[in-house]
């Protein structure tokens, strides 16, 4: 893997296929749903979802969805940025993935104006938490559905 040889590409019937083939791990399926599922959910809220397949090359090797400015907690008083869902392939966990993912949808919250991203996980030996804690993502002291929020100042 190379930065150069990483992208996101829009899914789309081209890469659909593929997109729904990244699976996890079988130990993380219980934290993060499938793909599928979340295409389902992009296709209900389009003006918040924004799914992307992650290829190295042309290999898929992830799947991330972000939300951009959405009411937290029922109050449009406090609009959030974040990523949705992260699903990296099983066999190609810990090779950088995770953290493209990430920093691409930092790059894009910042552009456009955010200074914030949130993101959920559930806590446990299995979860994601210290991947998310040493990109910089900070606890916020609340929970969403069970899971920890976090967030990772972009400013």
């Amino acid at each position: 893997m190379t930065n150069d040889t990483l992208r996101l590409e829009r899914i789309s019937s081209d890469n659909f296929d593929a997109a729904v083939a990244v699976r996890v791990r079988p130990d993380q399926e219980h934290a993060v749903s499938p793909v599928m599922k979340s295409l389902a959910e992009a296709y209900v809220h389009p003006r918040t979802a924004w799914p992307r397949l992650i290829l190295d090359g042309d290999r898929p090797v992830g799947f991330l969805m972000a939300f951009f400015d959405i009411a937290w907690v029922g109050t449009s008083a406090d609009l959030r940025s974040g990523l949705w869902r992260l699903n990296i392939a099983a066999d190609e966990q810990g090779k950088g993935y995770g953290r493209f993912a990430v920093e691409s949808v930092a790059a894009e919250i910042r552009r456009r104006g955010g200074t914030g991203l949130y993101v959920t996980w559930h806590p446990g030996p299995t979860g994601p938490e210290p991947f998310y804690l040493g990109l910089g993502f900070s606890p916020t002291g609340e929970t969403s559905g069970g899971q920890t929020v976090g967030v990772l100042n972009l400013t």
